[in-house]
């Protein structure tokens, strides 16, 4: 128990800076209808601006920079005749830099941009864009930036919840409390979740809350876990992350009476990374979500023998948006760019498995549900692989 204390300490610690990025807001969110786009010649190659964090002075910036690009390049590699002269433009990190690099590449002759990473870089960038007529395809999770002409490749809240309230309303887990840290991350996540039950025809039974720290977790525990008795819950929905309080409070909602032999435990966020998560005794049963495993593990093998190290988690979403970009190329039209197109129904496949963007600017993953057994990942519902079956 003191072991599992401490490391939630620190993992709070660890957590704050993380959180605060999922959390921040745009300080001009793109609304509007759907994107247009421009007119491209795609028997000629198409210019392909990247935008990445490079510059910044950071070494986990540079880091990731580098992994995007060659993401994107892997990608480009795989797409046969299909040509994309792909321009890479470094940001630092920082929203004016990113709006000066989107309206340089647009000047340069990018028919779309794909990047940045951070929220309020997308949305400085998604501003010099619109007046151009050019589409951004951007790497962040936040639905506050997306709209217009931005849309975000990054997984989304909306889209785990709704995933993994289906599949538990599909197996008998109706009655579903959700507990939250109180930050806004977990403001949102907790939107996002309720969100998702309702779609699924699931009930609401409880909402509980914790401050985020180490004694705010122990102190609500105990109420927590009454909560979900008295209102008879078949499932506690958790927001909290591996980074965070995860490691604790599953552990004292267990050790106070929850668990999988009577309460489901449901995760908004991957269980699975770190790696030692797995071994935790308090997330044991838990069911969370994840892109398509298969898939995923064939780009990091082919990635690490191409580059000699491993991919950035995030860099496969750089793969993501070149795909999409060279399928539409591709079908040889002049509007392949536009936003009518890039909102095929049909959608597209990357590393992680189908995706699809919509005319609001978010976007639809097909992911699938794992579960944890013996301090290892189980698939207990394969991702769709069309949207045919997309959230079933």
């Amino acid at each position: 128990m003191l072991s599992v204390i401490s490391r939630a300490r620190k993992s709070l610690g660890r957590a704050a800076f993380a959180l605060a990025a999922v959390a921040l807001a745009a300080c001009q969110p793109a609304t509007g209808p759907g994107a247009g786009g421009p007119t491209v010649d795609s028997s000629a190659p198409v210019i392909v601006a990247l935008l990445v964090p490079s510059g910044s002075g950071q070494a986990s910036d540079e880091l990731l920079a580098r992994s995007l690009q060659n993401a994107a390049r892997l990608a480009i590699s795989d797409l046969g005749n299909t040509r994309i002269d792909l321009r890479v433009y470094n940001t630092a990190g920082q929203p004016a830099t990113a709006q000066a690099m989107a309206t340089k590449a647009i000047d340069d002759g990018a028919k779309i941009i794909l990047g940045p990473v951070f929220a309020q870089e997308a949305n400085a960038a998604g501003a010099a864009a619109a007046a151009r007529g050019i589409n951004v395809l951007a790497f962040s999770n936040n639905p506050d930036i997306a709209g217009r002409n931005v849309f975000i490749l990054g997984p989304t809240f909306s889209n785990t919840a709704t995933r993994l309230a289906s599949y538990a309303v599909r197996n008998g887990k109706r009655r579903i409390m959700v507990v939250h840290e109180q930050n806004t991350a977990g403001q949102l996540g907790r939107a996002a979740i309720e969100q998702g039950i309702a779609r699924a025809g699931g009930s609401v039974v409880g909402v509980g809350s914790y401050e985020f720290s180490q004694n705010g977790v122990v102190s609500a525990a105990p109420r927590l876990a009454a909560t979900a008795r008295d209102n008879s819950a078949d499932a506690v929905f958790l927001t909290a992350d591996t980074a965070g309080a995860l490691p604790l409070v599953s552990q004292l909602l267990s050790e106070n009476g929850l668990g999988p032999a009577v309460t489901q435990f449901i995760g908004l966020t991957r269980w699975d990374i770190p790696q030692g998560t797995l071994a935790l005794p308090g997330v044991q049963g838990g069911w969370f979500a994840l892109p398509d495993p298969a898939l995923y593990q064939q780009y990091q093998s082919r990635y690490q023998t191409a580059f000699g190290e491993p991919p950035h988690p995030i860099s496969g979403l750089a793969y993501d948006g070149i795909a999409a970009i060279g399928a539409l190329l591709k079908q040889g039209r002049s509007n392949a760019l536009t936003g009518q197109a890039l909102t095929q129904s049909a959608g597209f496949v990357g590393v992680n498995g189908i995706f699809r963007l919509r005319s609001d600017g978010q976007n639809e993953r097909g992911l699938a549900v794992a579960q944890i057994r013996n301090n290892q990942v189980v698939i207990i519902d394969p991702a769709p692989r069309s949207f045919g079956g997309f959230g079933s």
